[in-house]
């Protein structure tokens, strides 16, 4: 629901502060005091267009900010509007106006004259169609719902196939040839530096062999020297044993002088030319550059290509291995789709029957003489929603031909007709719903009927109307009254005396009418008795 709305130099609104709990939430007052300013707050938290007009006098900006909670999550929107820009926010953070529009639309709807009508939309229409389907109705969306994925299967297939087999040949083979070039390599992560350090030693073997052998050599005449002054060094701690350490560490020397030579000789005899070895490095440095130049900058990446290839090359040979057998499985799936979307669309057929009839009787109710409500389910091709195309036809008396509702219904007549669609339906769209002109044409038995009708849709959904009935406004379960002076409007909730001097001022046009009070307060008491009846025609399931 909506759990608070703030608005802020919006047209003749300073400020309002708006907290209207869950329920029937009425916005009353005089004709021009600014009630829909209230409603086209919410329609920018709906990422409505912002115009420059709606700034009001008390700066250079408008703002309005919503908190919605919902099952527990609660979401926040704002917008600013400054010299017919705007900028949007949601959850705190500054967003494109786009995103506050997706949150929104799925929280709440605003009916009204000239809106977008989203109850002559299809996917609305199947929706409450679809809540009214009996066992063998719900059965029959399942069984739909398992042949359409067979049939979305098998055109994902044919879509992948596409229709040059040829081509997925080709492609096959190529694959399979790339795979196999690089795996023949026999290539294998470290191989590259391996066979770069091995070239580098192989291609200098006789200079490698020239200075080690020098080196040698040195290391050799500097161990004589070393092994002389270690014996002179030894023979002086017969001398001088305080210069013991000295004589060990020389013999030390001598030790480790020795080691590198022998491991120095050694090296020597491996560093060996041998064309033979550096040929076969040299080829396979060859090879791994041309792989490189085909499929990768390093090994790792010309490796990380083989294998991707080696799997689509395995892809298309089990798609092109279904080729022959997927025509036959299409036509199949199509076929299961087709008889249970048939089983569906009859089901879907008796409950628009139903859904078209109730919402035909809430509309008598409504003061509406003899109305047309029309919901036809003819076929069409398989999709997801299944095998047939919903269509909402009206009229506002049976003597005139019925048409799409947005060509035919007013501002007044389309609220209504949304309202008896849900009634009959037994859900709300959206956790939210604002109803504008929806008092149109009618009053006094009519108007009751209305209220009591709406505060049955706000069982399940949070309800706004804005409304001159006090009929209407006697069933509210949170009053809002916006009253205008000359500074602007204000905006206030209103309950126990002051709820009764509205309800009086909308019944007689004076608030502190005795006579009027009395009517007032006889008016809710008929509402809250109205609303405490269990009335199967009201319960909202």
């Amino acid at each position: 629901m909506l759990d608070e709305l703030r608005v802020s130099n919006l047209g003749v609104i300073d400020t309002a502060h708006v907290e209207p709990g869950p329920g029937l939430v009425v916005l009353t007052g005089e004709t021009g005091a600014g009630k829909t300013l209230l409603v086209g707050a919410l329609g920018l938290l709906l990422g409505w267009p912002a115009r420059s007009g709606l700034i009001g006098p008390s700066g250079d900006e408008a703002r309005v900010d919503g908190r919605f909670v919902f099952e527990g999550v609660e979401t926040t929107v704002a917008r600013r509007v400054v010299s017919g820009r705007s900028r949007a926010y949601l959850d705190g953070e500054m967003v494109p106006l786009a995103a506050i529009a997706d949150r929104s639309s799925s929280l709440v709807e605003v009916v009204a004259q000239h809106d977008h009508l989203r109850i002559g939309r299809e996917d609305t229409l199947r929706r409450l169609v679809d809540n009214l389907l009996d066992g063998d109705g719900l059965r029959a969306q399942q069984a739909y719902a398992v042949a359409w994925e067979r049939l979305a299967s098998a055109r994902a297939v044919v879509e992948e196939l596409g229709g040059d087999l040829r081509s997925l040949e080709r492609e096959r083979e190529l694959a399979r040839y790339q795979a196999d070039e690089i795996g023949g390599a026999g290539f294998s992560t470290g191989d590259d530096e391996a066979l770069a350090a091995d070239a580098r030693r192989l291609r200098h073997a006789e200079e490698l062999q020239t200075r080690l052998a020098t080196a040698h050599d040195a290391l050799d005449g500097a161990a004589d020297a070393l092994a002389v002054s270690a014996g002179e060094l030894d023979r002086v701690v017969t001398l001088d044993e305080q210069l013991a350490e000295l004589a060990k560490r020389a013999g030390d020397l001598v030790a480790t002088m020795r080691d590198l030579g022998s491991d120095v000789r050694r090296a020597v005899e491996s560093a060996v030319d041998d064309p033979a070895r550096l040929a076969e490095v040299e080829e396979r440095l060859a090879l791994l550059g041309a792989l490189r130049r085909k499929y990768g900058a390093s090994l790792g990446e010309v490796l990380s290509f083989g294998e991707d290839a080696a799997r689509r090359a395995h892809e298309l040979e089990a798609l092109l291995g279904r080729a022959d057998e997927i025509t036959d499985e299409l036509d199949e799936a199509h076929a299961g789709a087709l008889a249970a979307g048939e089983a569906l669309a009859g089901a879907r057929t008796v409950a628009a029957r139903r859904l078209a009839d109730e919402a035909a009787g809430h509309l008598m109710d409504l003061g509406f003489g003899e109305p047309v409500v029309e919901i036809t389910v003819t076929a069409a091709e398989p999709r997801a929603s299944g095998c047939d195309r919903l269509t909402l036809m009206f009229a506002s008396d049976r003597r005139l031909p019925p048409g799409p509702v947005h060509k035919v219904a007013s501002g007044g007549e389309l609220s209504r007709l949304v309202l008896a669609l849900r009634l009959a339906g037994g859900v709300a769209e959206v956790p939210v719903i604002v109803f504008d002109e929806i008092d149109a044409g009618i009053g006094g038995r009519v108007g009751f009927d209305l209220g009591r009708k709406l505060a049955g849709l706000a069982r399940t959904s949070q309800v706004f109307v804005v409304t001159h009935l006090p009929q209407v406004a006697a069933f509210a379960e949170s009053h809002v009254v916006v009253e205008r002076d000359a500074q602007g409007a204000r905006v206030r909730s209103v309950d126990g005396p002051a709820r009764l001097e509205e309800l009086a001022r909308m019944l007689a046009g004076f608030g502190d009418s005795a006579q009027g009070q009395d009517h007032a307060a006889e008016l809710l008491a008929k509402a809250r008795q109205s609303s405490s009846e269990a009335s199967p025609e009201v319960v909202v399931s």
